[in-house]
């Protein structure tokens, strides 16, 4: 999770919105475990967070160097 995690930051996290870094840091109070079930499509995240871990899992896909949910 670190790697999706700062992966986003470094290609997103200057370009969030005020409300959008509010997102972002409620996601990184989530634990991990429940972040990669989320992000890997294994469970359902909760609606408040599900459009940035489609954003954090396709920013990965382009610029990681793995797969992540949609993949």
């Amino acid at each position: 999770m670190d790697l999706l995690l700062m992966t986003y930051a470094t290609h997103r996290l200057a370009f969030l919105s005020s409300k959008e870094l509010d997102t972002y840091e409620a996601l990184l109070e989530e634990n991990d475990q429940d972040l990669y079930a989320w992000v890997s499509g294994k469970d359902i995240p909760p609606a408040y967070l599900s459009d940035m871990l489609d954003d954090v899992a396709r920013v990965y896909r382009e610029n990681g160097t793995g797969t992540a949910r949609g993949a």
